[in-house]
């Protein structure tokens, strides 16, 4: 039985991490960071507990939660590496000079304020309680308040006492870190109205995110929302590349299709394609993948009834047609998966193809000419993924499209699958709406600390009373830029 949180406790909790606001936001990058390092250690010593935990409560596999423990832990570890470098405080300083009016001015960021992070049934350890959106909260400066994902529990709670235990171990205010747990979604709708929480990280249907975004936007003072709401992540595979490769690329395709059961949003759900021999062939080999795949058991009964209901909707619609099913009479909640077939003209005609489907389920869309190709691209909503399979040779004949698409999702890959991130400076995991709220930001990488950040002018300040960041010494040995250029020395100035 999960325990609801009553009104009384979030108000107790989040009071504690207005308190704790004010503490951590008086902390220095460096000890951020030695925190988040803890965090991460704690996170590594935790036993086979809880793998199989995790195992029993989302039937994800001992090898890929192994995997995802390790991510999570070097999550922590390189946020904290970058936060350390100063990166994300950006410290800007133009010293006062004779023809300046306003003296001395000297600027960076400071954490936006407590941060309410809900956590994900996909991933319950990388995008959960300890995952991501906590650890860059903290990085920059915010207290966290974590809404616990009611699929996973007990997992949830073993990860908020790691936290705890750190928070613990520095001495710091226990309102650094809260774990809320419930199912009702009048918690999640308090906690994002409550005046103290100043923004809010969520991952999950477009449903819940959207929902979560229109309270704050009219809340009388309105918060970002950063809601990663899922995505079909489009490929397009190109004539060159289907002529040469077809087999090969319909299995890389099915592969990426069904891992972990389809249930990623980075999913790739449709694949569009021109109508010919090379594409027959890739949909021959692709039908006999499916029959032979079998159907393992999703996360949990909600995810599989959402799942079973919205493949038979769009699988249903006119002028559709099955290619192939995967048999599911095997075990509860097995999601069989399955590929259908429809034209260009009725995908661009019907939105409801367009719409994620999450779960080991794909569409393939025949194009009679180019042109469609472009029709589909245009009327594209935003996508967290969009691959081009093509040569050289398709790249250089579509490089209208390929241009037109770069508007329409936050990482354009060429070849590959859009599967998995890689928890880098360089990936941007995020995209256009409806796949986020703010296409600015990522929810993968160190630079996913920026969501959380706001910078605050210093006009004049003796520097005694500026913070470690932008004092003359440079106590830090961050990088700053200092009258336009970068500098990472001290400055010889008096001070008064």
């Amino acid at each position: 039985m999960i325990e609801e949180a009553s009104k009384e406790n979030i108000d107790r909790r989040i009071q504690m991490a207005a308190d704790a606001y004010q503490f951590l936001k008086n902390t220095t990058v460096k000890e951020r960071a030695a925190f988040m390092n803890t965090v991460a250690d704690q996170i590594e010593a935790l036993g086979e507990e809880l793998l199989t935990t995790a195992h029993t409560e989302t039937s994800l596999p001992l090898a890929r939660l192994t995997g995802e423990k390790a991510r999570t832990a070097g999550q922590w570890r390189s946020y904290a590496k970058a936060v350390a470098t100063g990166i994300y405080a950006e410290p800007r300083i133009d010293l006062a000079q004779p023809d300046k009016q306003k003296g001395d001015l000297r600027k960076y960021n400071v954490g936006i304020g407590p941060v309410v992070v809900f956590g994900a049934s996909n991933f319950p350890f990388a995008f959960s309680t300890a995952g991501g959106d906590t650890a860059s909260a903290i990085g920059a400066g915010c207290p966290v308040i974590v809404k616990a994902h009611p699929a996973h529990p007990k997992v949830s709670q073993l990860m908020a006492d790691t936290i705890t235990a750190a928070v613990k171990e520095f001495g710091w205010p226990e309102g650094i870190f809260s774990h809320i747990t419930g199912t009702s979604y009048d918690i999640g709708a308090y906690l994002v109205q409550h005046q103290e929480i100043r923004a809010v990280a969520f991952t999950g249907s477009f449903t819940g995110g959207k929902a979560l975004f229109d309270m704050a936007h009219h809340r009388k003072d309105p918060i970002p929302v950063f809601a990663e709401m899922g995505s079909i992540n489009p490929v397009f595979a190109l004539p060159d590349l289907l002529e040469n490769r077809a087999e090969a690329f319909a299995k890389e395709y099915l592969s990426s299709l069904t891992l972990g059961v389809g249930q990623f949003c980075t999913n790739p759900g449709v694949c569009i394609a021109l109508k010919g021999e090379a594409l027959d062939r890739f949909i021959d080999t692709l039908k006999n993948g499916i029959q032979e795949t079998v159907p393992a058991k999703m996360l949990h009964k909600g995810i599989y009834e959402s799942f079973e209901k919205h493949k038979t909707i769009a699988a249903e619609q006119p002028e559709v047609y099955i290619l192939a099913t995967a048999d599911t009479e095997i075990d509860e909640w097995q999601g069989g998966a399955m590929v259908i077939e429809t034209s260009a003209q009725n995908f661009i005609k019907n939105p409801v193809l367009s719409e994620e489907v999450f779960g080991p389920f794909g569409i393939i869309v025949t194009c009679e000419t180019q042109q469609e190709m472009m029709e589909i691209a245009q009327q594209l909503k935003g996508q967290l993924t969009i691959t081009i399979a093509a040569t050289d040779e398709d790249a250089r004949n579509n490089l209208t499209l390929i241009n037109l698409l770069k508007d329409k999702c936050g990482r354009l890959l060429f070849n590959g699958m859009p599967t998995g991130v890689e928890v880098v400076y360089a990936m941007h995991h995020g995209g256009p709406f409806p796949s986020t709220t703010d296409s600015r930001f990522t929810s993968v990488g160190p630079d996913a600390v920026r969501r959380f950040i706001r910078p605050v002018s210093f006009q004049n300040w003796p520097d005694e009373f500026l913070p470690e960041e932008l004092k003359n010494e440079n106590p830090l040995q961050i990088s700053r830029i200092v009258d336009g250029e970068v500098n990472s020395e001290s400055l010889k100035l008096q001070t008064t």
